[in-house]
Order: C-alpha cells, then sequence, then structure tokens
C-alpha cells in the first residue's frame, strides 16, 4: 500500500471506531465508509445497498447522486445489476469495461454510461453464510481496482457488517429486521429532508445532505431525528439552512 495512503487509512479507521462506540448512527456510518471509499480507493463514487431482513434491498448510502439513481435503478429494473448479483450469490462481482456488459444487464450499463461509470466492483456485506448488503464501488476507467484495493474495499463492507450485528448484539432491544427496517425507513426522511433543503437553499441535493449532516454533527444528533424536524417545521429548516456558511 503507497505510503501517502497511510494517514488517510488511519483516520478512515479511526473515524469508523468512533462511529461504533459513542452515539452509534448507521445511516451517518454508513454514509462516512461511502465517503472513506472514495477517498481510499480509486473510484469515483461509493454506495451501500442493504436488505431490510426479508430480501427486498434499499440504498443506505451514497457518496454522490450519480451513485445513487443507478443504485436505485438497480432495485427498480427488474433486479438488474451487478450489486444485486453480489447480493445474491454473496460472491464479489468486478465489471470492468461496462459496454462488455451489455448483454447480462442491459438496462444498467446504459444507466451507468449516462452518470459516467466504465466499471464497477460488488463487494458482499456478510458474516459467515448470511448476507445482509453490498458495498458497490463505481469507476470511470474501464481498468478494474487493483487487488489490494478489493482487498481493502472488502474490508471496508466486513467493518459495515459487524458493526451493524455488533450494535444489535450490544442492545438486545431489536431483531436484525427491526433495525435495518428502521435505518431504511429512515433514508426516506432523510431524501425527503435534503429536498426541502436544496430547495430553501437554492443548493443541490448533494450539498444539502452534507450540510444536514454536519449540523446533527455539531448538536450531537441523529441524522433521521434531524431531517424529521427539518421536514416538518419550516423554522428548523431555516435554521439549518442559516448553518452553511460554517458547515465544513
Amino acid at each position: 500500500m503507497p505510503t501517502t495512503r497511510e494517514p488517510a487509512l488511519t483516520a478512515a479507521f479511526i473515524d469508523i471506531a468512533d462511529t461504533m462506540v459513542v452515539g452509534y448512527d448507521l445511516i451517518d456510518m454508513a454514509h462516512r465508509l461511502a465517503g472513506h471509499s472514495v477517498r481510499l480507493l480509486d473510484v469515483a463514487a461509493a454506495g451501500l445497498l442493504l436488505t431490510d431482513g426479508q430480501g427486498n434491498l434499499g440504498v443506505l448510502a451514497s457518496s454522490n447522486e450519480q451513485a445513487e439513481m443507478l443504485e436505485l435503478f438497480q432495485l427498480q429494473a427488474d433486479q438488474e445489476g451487478p450489486c444485486l448479483e453480489c447480493f445474491h450469490t454473496g460472491e464479489p462481482v468486478t465489471a470492468a469495461d461496462l459496454p462488455r456488459w451489455r448483454d447480462r444487464w442491459p438496462g444498467f450499463v446504459s444507466v451507468a454510461e449516462e452518470q459516467g461509470f466504465r466499471t464497477v466492483h460488488a463487494l458482499p456485506m456478510r458474516l459467515r453464510e448470511s448476507t445482509i448488503g453490498t458495498l458497490n464501488l463505481f469507476r470511470t476507467g474501464v481498468a478494474p481496482l487493483s487487488a489490494d484495493d478489493l482487498t481493502l474495499g472488502q474490508a471496508l463492507a466486513d467493518i459495515t457488517t459487524i458493526s451493524i450485528l455488533q450494535e444489535r448484539a450490544l442492545t438486545r432491544s431489536e431483531t436484525v429486521v427491526e433495525q435495518l427496517q428502521g435505518a431504511l425507513n429512515s433514508r426516506v426522511i432523510i431524501e425527503q429532508a435534503k429536498g426541502v433543503l436544496s430547495t430553501y437553499g437554492r443548493i443541490s441535493t448533494d450539498e444539502a445532505f452534507t450540510v444536514l449532516r454536519a449540523y446533527a454533527r455539531t448538536g450531537n444528533r441523529r441524522l433521521a431525528e434531524v431531517a424529521g424536524a427539518v421536514v416538518t417545521d419550516p423554522e428548523e429548516a431555516r435554521q439549518v439552512i442559516r448553518y452553511v456558511g460554517t458547515a465544513p
């Protein structure tokens, strides 16, 4: 591993460890992991799909709108795409130079090209025989990631899986089905809040989410809690928008 990546790798694991022991927020942790994946690996975007425990997948996190659009397309397009194949088989899927895969996933390849992606890696989030989701890495180039990068990407996926299941074991108050379904339900509120902030502040949805996360962290509140307040209380939305000037 290049020495120039070591500080970023150390910072990522410290950040992940912090989310696991202080103020656990599954959605915030997932978005941090997507962001770390982009910073640590040679990819343009990353996303996480998570099952509700009944075999139905939902988008838990994405590093940008292009990745989210592609993830959502897979869920809506007759279960087509490498990320869904990875989930169903429990094995990594690499689709380099996507036009070569058009016969296998015609709709997915077309949408991926529209979003500027040419290569996709889907890595399983699994513990033993149980697969609860996938970490998906999107590249604009046609070449696949190196073996070292794929190993690191799988480690990030494994950390996500362990943290989810560890939280269930610690709380003992929810089943994994309830936890995962709760996280997916929270994403719906967060998406609504992004839309509200984007409209109020005349900013992009990516910028709206950055502000929402920063505001929640500053107040030591959960993302879903702040998002719910933004959706239901115009004054809360205005207060978050006023935070734009100081958000990182």
